[in-house]
């Protein structure tokens, strides 16, 4: 059975210094949600019968 994909994008290595992961957020959704360099986002994450359902927010006020 296939699924269809939305936007697919890839895990990159943050810097050489850290384990941290991270992604490209693509520019049709930037664009839908009038987002910037400099946003904040808050993450949640859910696990569903083997799925992550992952739940992105962006704040209002940038934190300080």
């Amino acid at each position: 059975m296939s699924e269809k994909h939305g936007d697919i994008t890839n895990l990159t290595k943050a810097n050489t210094r850290s384990n941290s992961l991270r992604t490209t957020i693509p520019m049709s959704i930037t664009n839908q949600f009038g987002l910037k360099e400099g946003d904040k986002l808050s993450w949640q994450i859910e696990a569903n019968n083997n799925n992550l359902i992952i739940k992105i927010k962006p704040l209002l006020e940038k934190l300080r």
